[in-house]
């Protein structure tokens, strides 16, 4: 699998100095820390090391290294590797990330606070001609969608609602083709999935006219024996959402979706009284509206994240909801048989 985009950099896609020192700021809760533990999980060839102030509770278990220590062995930036609370970062950062500086270090950020608004170290990285890159940070060039149909195959990972598994089920099925000799390339589209992959376009940043367009240029002409597998966001059925899910799913034109699905969830994420709808209705929409740009489009299965319940709890389940929807259900952090019969089907 090729986890690092083959995008053209020059028509505006983002690319990322690797490997990373993962900084940890003074993070005390793990749930804050799940960028650096992405980045362990599912790239551990790109992260040399970690690094942390005296005050973090958190470890990703990398060995741990000064700035200097971690450019000695071959590290190109800094990057953080939490997302805290407003996406802020704080005063007692700022001598770490100067530090990273100082070691020749580049910086890369997934906040929303911008480096280069940070006092004092737009200044310092000019000096030392090193780069605050910020990854929420859309391509300057992108065009509004054209429809036109490109080559290759797409698949796009879409749910019943926000944070439950898209990208990591983009990843895990990536691998999968990979290991059945695919030629397969992982297309991330949010700040997470663009530091795994090393490169990408942040679609939560991107002008609404200019949607589309961006999942075009993330998913380009390939052979068509070529697979991009397309991270997800949103969720078509999302309140506050929908928008960017609509411009994937209409750009990235997918032969066939996922569908990701927490068992249990009742409430859609950050919006109280609004219903997490049934996997049925989002398979209907995502089809009934993909078919504008694909009328081919299919759904290859469905995704469930089980990390809530026990093993043999979280078999049974996917079992009779296989069973119930005709389409092979599987957790991608399980495995197993059922998540093979998944990916078969997805290659079907």
């Amino acid at each position: 699998m090729n986890i690092q985009t083959s995008l053209d950099t020059a028509a505006g896609a983002l690319s990322l100095p690797q490997p990373y020192l993962l900084f940890l700021g003074d993070t005390t809760e793990s749930g804050f820390a799940k960028t650096a533990y992405g980045l362990r999980d599912w790239a551990p060839e790109k992260c040399v090391g970690e690094y942390a102030l005296p005050a973090a509770k958190v470890s990703t278990g990398l060995k741990v290294l000064t700035p200097a220590e971690a450019a000695a062995k071959g590290a190109r930036s800094l990057l953080i590797g939490v997302a805290n609370s407003g996406g802020i970062i704080p005063a007692s950062w700022i001598p770490a990330l100067a530090e990273a500086l100082e070691a020749g270090l580049d910086i890369v950020s997934g906040m929303h606070v911008r480096l280069s608004d940070v006092p004092g170290l737009a200044e310092l990285a000019e000096r030392l001609g090193r780069q605050l890159i910020d990854v929420r940070d859309p391509p300057r060039n992108l065009l509004i969608g054209n429809g036109r149909k490109r080559s290759g195959k797409r698949l796009l990972t879409v749910g019943t609602d926000c944070a439950l598994g898209k990208k990591y089920t983009a990843l895990a099925i990536s691998r999968a083709f990979a290991d059945r000799g695919v030629d397969v390339d992982f297309r991330a589209s949010g700040q997470t999935g663009i530091m795994i992959a090393g490169g990408g376009i942040p679609m939560d940043a991107v002008i609404s006219d200019f949607e589309a367009g961006a999942a075009e240029m993330l998913s380009p002409d390939a052979d068509p024996a070529h697979w991009d597998i397309v991270e997800g966001q949103g969720s078509l059925l999302h309140p506050a959402y929908a928008a960017v899910s609509l411009g994937l799913l209409h750009g990235s034109q997918p032969d066939v979706i996922v569908v990701c699905h927490q068992p249990g969830r009742e409430q859609m994420l950050g919006t109280p009284g609004y219903a997490v709808p049934s996997i049925e209705e989002a398979i209907d929409l995502n089809l009934r509206l993909g078919a504008r740009t694909n009328a081919a489009i299919r759904c290859g299965g469905v995704s469930f994240n089980t990390s809530h319940l026990g093993e043999e709890e979280a078999i049974a389940l996917m079992a009779s909801e296989s069973e119930r929807l005709g389409l092979p259900v599987a957790d991608p952090i399980r495995g197993g048989e059922a998540f093979a019969r998944l990916v078969d089907n997805c290659l079907a």
